[in-house]
Formats: C-alpha cells, sequence, structure tokens
C-alpha cells in the first residue's frame, strides 16, 4: 500500500514541480483539472475557472454578487426586452488579434449552439451589433437576467477559431471530444497557455497584453494540478510543495489553520443542500403539519457543527444572503418540543414510516447527515428506512422520486434565488421542465405566479419584492427541508492574498492574486 508521503511524491513527479517557487510563480492544487480548453464545452466549475484565467466576461460578480464591468466597460437596458453594452476599446487576444463587437455577436451565437448553456441563454433571441464597440442583446420577452447571463460570455477570438484545421471546422464545439478550440485557446484574459499534459499540469504564463493594467496581480506562472485525495492535497501544501489548495476538507481545516505560515480562508457558498418531502409517496408528508415537524425535528445547526466541522451555513430558506429574494427573517427553526406537538396535531403523535435516501459521495458528508437526520427523526416517532448509494446509483433513483424523502444540493447557475424555486418548488411540468427536480411534488399556484412574474420583471426592487414572498411561503408551508448552504475553503501560503480574489462562485480571480 503506497503510504502518504508516496502518494504526494508521484503526484508532485508527475506534474514536474519543482520544490521551491518565485514569488510570482506558484503552483495551486485542485481536485481536478479542466477536460477541455473550450469554455463552451460543459458547464462546470472547473471550465469556468479555465475561462477566467485564459478569458474574460462581459462583466463578473463581486464578492457580494453586485456586478463590474470587463470586456464591458458600461452598460444599460434600452427597453424591457434589449440591453446594451458598451465595449472596451484596446483590448487584445493573445493571437494578436483586436476585440471588437464581431467577436462578441460571434461568441454570443456560438454559445446559443452549446448543449451545456442551452438553458442559460435560451431567453434571448439574438445579439446585435450596434458599431463596432457596442452590442445589443435582445430578449423574446421581458427578462430581468441580462447581466448574470452576461458573467457567461468570455469573448472569443473570431479570426483565431474561424476555418479549417485538419478538415474540420475550428469553431465546432465537441462534448468530450478533440477539437481545435478543446486544444487550442486565443482569449483576452491575464493568462495564457504555455504546456498542457491533461491529467497531469497545466502551466499559465502571464499576457504581456494583457488589457487591465490596472490589475493588481503580479503572478508570472501559475501551475494547475490535479491532487483528486483531500489528504494527499493537504499535505503538498504543509510540506510547501505547493503554494495554494481547494478544497480543503472539512477534517482538514483545523490542521490548516493551526499552521504556521499558512492561511485557512473559507466563503459561505451558495449551493443548498436540502431533503424534499414526498407528499404523493407518503400521504402523512401532504399534511404541512407533518412537513413542519420535521423541519422542526432536524437541528441543521447541530449538523453543520459537528458533522460539517463548521464548514457550512445553516439556511431556512432556498437562496443565500446576497441573492434577490433572500430574507434575513428565515431562519433555521430546530424546536423538538415544538415538532413533537405538530405531531400530535396532526394525528402522528405515536408517529409512523417514511423511507430516506441520500448520495454518499456527492456532496460533504452526505450519507453522514443523512443518518443524523434519520436519527433526529426517530426523537419524534418517525421510522426512517434509510438508504445511501454511490451518485451514480443515487440519480436515476431521484429521477423516479423513489423514497419519501431524497436528499439533492442545488447551484444557481444565475446566482438568482428565482432558479431555485424554477426546478426545485415550483409545480412539476414536462413540457416546460417547471419543477423538473420536484421530487417532494410540491405544488402553489402562488409560487408559481409569483415565479413566472419575476422572471418577466426588469424592476429589481419589485422582482426582489415578489422573490420573497416566494421564500416566505416556502418556510410557512415547510415546502422542503433547508440544510444549509456548502462553504467553501481554499488553504494558501501566507505569502499569498488570496482573500481579495477567492469567491462564493468557486473561481478565484488569479489574475489579481498579488504574491508578496
Amino acid at each position: 500500500m503506497k503510504t502518504l508521503k508516496t502518494k504526494l511524491a508521484i503526484a508532485l513527479m508527475a506534474a514536474g514541480l519543482s520544490f521551491s517557487a518565485a514569488a510570482a510563480d506558484i503552483t495551486v492544487a485542485y481536485d481536478a483539472d479542466p477536460v477541455s480548453l473550450d469554455p463552451h464545452e460543459q458547464l462546470s466549475g472547473g471550465t469556468l475557472q479555465m475561462s477566467h484565467m485564459l478569458f474574460d466576461p462581459l462583466v463578473r460578480f463581486t464578492k457580494d454578487f453586485d456586478f463590474e464591468g470587463r470586456i464591458a466597460e458600461k452598460w444599460e437596458r434600452v427597453n424591457d426586452t434589449t440591453f446594451r453594452f458598451h465595449l472596451r476599446k484596446g483590448v487584445k487576444f493573445h493571437s494578436g488579434n483586436q476585440l471588437t463587437a464581431d467577436d462578441v455577436v460571434w461568441t454570443f451565437d456560438r454559445l446559443k449552439l452549446s448543449v451545456d448553456f442551452k438553458n442559460v441563454f435560451s431567453p434571448y433571441e439574438k445579439m446585435t451589433k450596434i458599431d463596432d464597440y457596442t452590442v445589443e442583446i435582445v430578449s423574446s420577452e421581458p427578462y430581468p437576467l441580462v447581466l448574470q447571463t452576461a458573467t457567461y460570455i468570455f469573448p472569443m477570438d473570431k479570426k483565431f477559431y474561424s476555418g479549417q484545421a485538419n478538415g474540420k471546422d475550428k469553431s465546432a464545439i465537441v462534448k468530450h471530444g478533440s477539437s481545435y478550440a478543446s486544444t487550442n485557446v486565443s482569449g483576452t484574459g491575464p493568462f495564457t497557455i504555455a504546456s498542457r499534459e491533461q491529467g497531469v499540469k497545466v502551466v499559465f504564463e502571464r499576457f504581456d497584453g494583457y488589457w487591465d493594467t490596472k490589475s493588481p496581480g503580479n503572478v508570472d506562472k501559475l501551475t494547475l494540478v490535479p491532487i483528486k485525495e483531500d489528504a494527499t492535497r493537504v499535505a503538498a501544501l504543509l510540506s510547501g510543495d505547493v503554494d495554494m489548495i481547494h478544497p480543503v476538507a472539512p477534517n482538514d481545516q483545523k490542521r490548516v489553520s493551526k499552521t504556521k505560515n499558512i492561511d485557512l480562508v473559507t466563503v459561505s457558498g451558495t449551493r443548498i443542500i436540502t431533503f424534499q418531502m414526498n407528499q404523493n409517496s407518503n400521504p402523512a408528508l401532504k399534511d404541512v403539519r407533518v412537513r413542519q415537524a420535521i423541519v422542526h425535528a432536524i437541528n441543521n445547526e447541530a449538523i453543520v457543527k459537528k458533522i460539517m466541522k463548521g464548514f457550512g451555513t445553516t439556511a431556512g430558506q432556498q437562496g443565500p444572503a446576497g441573492y434577490a429574494g433572500y430574507d434575513a427573517d428565515l431562519v433555521p427553526r430546530y424546536d423538538l418540543k415544538k415538532a413533537k406537538q405538530l405531531m400530535k396535531d396532526a394525528g402522528y403523535e405515536n408517529g409512523f414510516k417514511l423511507s430516506m435516501m441520500a448520495p454518499n459521495n456527492r456532496y460533504v458528508n452526505d450519507a453522514k447527515i443523512a443518518q443524523a437526520s434519520a436519527s433526529m427523526l426517530s426523537k419524534i416517532g418517525i421510522k426512517v428506512d434509510l438508504k445511501t448509494m454511490p451518485k451514480a446509483q443515487y440519480w436515476p433513483e431521484f429521477d423516479l422520486c423513489a423514497a419519501d424523502m431524497m436528499m439533492i444540493g442545488w447551484h444557481s447557475d444565475t446566482e438568482d434565488s428565482a432558479n431555485f424555486s424554477e426546478f426545485l418548488t415550483m409545480t412539476r411540468d414536462e413540457e416546460t421542465g417547471r419543477g423538473a427536480y420536484n421530487c417532494g411534488q410540491y405544488s402553489n399556484a402562488e409560487v408559481d405566479k409569483l415565479v413566472n412574474s419575476a422572471n418577466a420583471e426588469t424592476d429589481s426592487v419589485k422582482r426582489g419584492v415578489m422573490l420573497q414572498r416566494v421564500e416566505n411561503i416556502l418556510y410557512d408551508e415547510a415546502a422542503f427541508v433547508p440544510l444549509h448552504w456548502q462553504d467553501l475553503a481554499w488553504g494558501a501560503k501566507s505569502n499569498l492574498q488570496i482573500d481579495p480574489i477567492v469567491n462564493a462562485l468557486n473561481f478565484p480571480y488569479f489574475g489579481d492574486l498579488v504574491v508578496k
């Protein structure tokens, strides 16, 4: 059996890493590496991280979910269906080509062809060029989330990606395949690719022609190396062989935080972990008092403290702080005495049986969370038949809504609470796709109406009020069991100033990283 030290040595030797690094030459270890250089091939965290290094979006999120201009330096809404972006002048691609509106429109049209980005860009009819540095994006109906979706528009070099290479279209999007765009890149971002060995390492070098001369970033070379095992990744950081790692597992965080000259930085994430209560499979769950009893009986604060080792933010609603619709009054509500009274009021003083399913390798400590929840429910007389299984087996069961309670985690692609409702709590509708992951079979006409209205309301204040009302209804009716939002954790040598660049979106802005 390989020792931890041996595993670490193998991982570092495979990546060809040195055991020391200059101030502006760093190595970052992740649990996986990007599978492609094509920003449109798949919608994933690894792809988005890569995109922010090699490209730059029209706009990007700040730490508090506001927006800052990148390739677009200003913008305005023309009317309910038209939004205008004014592009930054003097931006160069890695190829040396100058960025213009033609590149942005070409990129948008290509995005519309991507299977993974189809839902994100389905509200839009087209993007049009007004002049060389102005574009307009047009939606088929009033749509409020233009800036959110603009964070996914990373302008690509039209000239570079047009034409043929080895008899194939250079612009083709090939899922899980070898294409020109998956192995060649010309972006506007702070880094270029110096070398790449799939599954071993990717070496990024600073782009001399980068447009953002005000960026404080001073990293000249960044090597990204995948180290899949948590313990090996942490050992690499603590031994000084890498400069930064993500993620830091909950069980390793105390050790990392107590190590001299190593910083642990955590951020409350936006992926919520919940249980859905299937009203169709178990008649007891149709009673709002029973659902409320379950929510009151599950001590999510204790789960975060004991099982997650503090690596989570307890939730009382779908969307976290910073999202439209967030209501600070909707707090976790563990109250065992109240839970027992609700069960008695509903006629279930002696309890009942229910089935529960959860994955055991999809979310942080998912199986342990399910086991703890089952134990907590036993205190109000609910006998739980719990099954946990690998995610490959779990998701087919989830698609069938095969148990009375099923665990699901969800991250909003638009960083907006309406997205949670669209998929998790709106009435199931196969034609529209609404409620596609609603295994609670929850249905409320007012919620459906409010979410649909909010998705067509371009006044952000009015929209926020609508979404707050949604959150309050779901809270009062115990539509689901909110557990926590998974936190994110990075470890780094203290000379890396990572706090300003990490975010709840889980893709640090490495172009702005300062190494002291």
